[in-house]
């Protein structure tokens, strides 16, 4: 019988650089919610990828930043750690010249623990002129050795097939951790609570979308092709809650159904979908609370 290889990787880098982008892209369903603010994953979200003898695990991580608030040093304290224990690290980063600190610090710790690396250049759809990624690379390449580079658009899919054969390098023989045929390790329950976040964050401007949280109190299945979802968002202040619901509940039935659509899309099912909106003060400087909405260092 063929050898199984297996190997964990971490996909890290500042935020808003397309991370959970081409994570989805390289799984092909939407494991990591997606939009244009920053600060969108809070936590280590594991996608899978099994091809012939050989699985990929990958490890999409919260952006590094300067943390402002106890949550924020929760989700540094993931992606700091998240290239530790793992076969490579994928530092992605937009076609630009001009590492920053967070680049750097993250070049550091690849090179302090001597992760094999490779270097993502995302967003190229972006560029006119392609010989200007040379200078993106020479920048990077300067300080730090990476195994490889590649650049690739995972919005529009351009090269993200080719860094499957990149990183098919630093697999490892070893038995898989997950079945064939499992795409992600979060369960529904948490997927279809991220589903609603990512809408909050599409559809709320400003500060107040990071400042929500959502909780899952009830996920069952009525029969077959029916599930009942309840979900508690949370957010910080009593100006906030109206701003969520709006004015005659408006806004927050738009989230509500932009959301449903997706849930339904994703467990291929009718959703009966309630949702309701409760203050919890300064919750991302509570440790209690931020615990009890699932940020954990486990």
């Amino acid at each position: 019988m063929e050898q199984t290889t297996c190997g964990m990787i971490a996909i890290v880098g500042r935020p808003n650089v397309g991370k959970s982008t081409l994570l989805n892209a390289l799984v092909g369903e939407n494991v990591a919610i997606v939009t244009d603010k920053p600060q969108t994953t809070r936590n280590r979200i594991t996608g899978v990828v099994t091809r012939g003898q050989a699985q990929y695990v990958f490890l999409d991580t919260p952006g590094l930043h300067r943390a402002k608030t106890r949550l924020g040093e929760y989700m540094d304290g993931v992606s700091r750690a998240s290239v530790a224990d793992v076969d490579a690290a994928v530092l992605v980063v937009e076609p630009v010249p001009a590492p920053g600190d967070a680049e750097r610090e993250l070049m550091r710790r690849m090179a302090q623990l001597g992760v094999p690396s490779v270097l993502v250049i995302n967003k190229v759809d972006r560029v006119a002129h392609k010989d200007k990624l040379l200078a993106v690379i020479a920048a990077y390449q300067a300080e730090h050795d990476f195994d490889a580079v590649l650049p690739l658009s995972a919005k529009t899919g351009d090269g993200v097939e080719d860094l499957f054969g990149v990183l098919a390098r630093f697999l490892q023989p070893s038995p898989w951790y997950f079945p064939a045929d499992a795409f992600t390790d979060q369960p529904e329950r948490q997927i279809v609570g991220e589903i609603l976040r990512e809408k909050l964050l599409l559809c709320l401007d400003k500060e107040i979308p990071h400042g929500t949280a959502v909780s899952v109190e009830r996920f069952r299945e009525r029969r077959e092709g029916l599930i009942d979802i309840e979900a508690t968002i949370f957010c910080e202040k009593e100006s906030h809650k109206g701003i969520i619901i709006g004015k005659k509940g408006a806004m927050l039935k738009k989230i509500s159904s932009l959301a449903r659509e997706d849930m339904e899309a994703f467990l291929d099912a009718h959703v009966n979908l309630q949702t309701w909106v409760k203050v919890k003060e300064n919750w991302r400087d509570n440790p209690g609370l931020i615990r009890s909405f699932g940020f954990t260092e486990d």
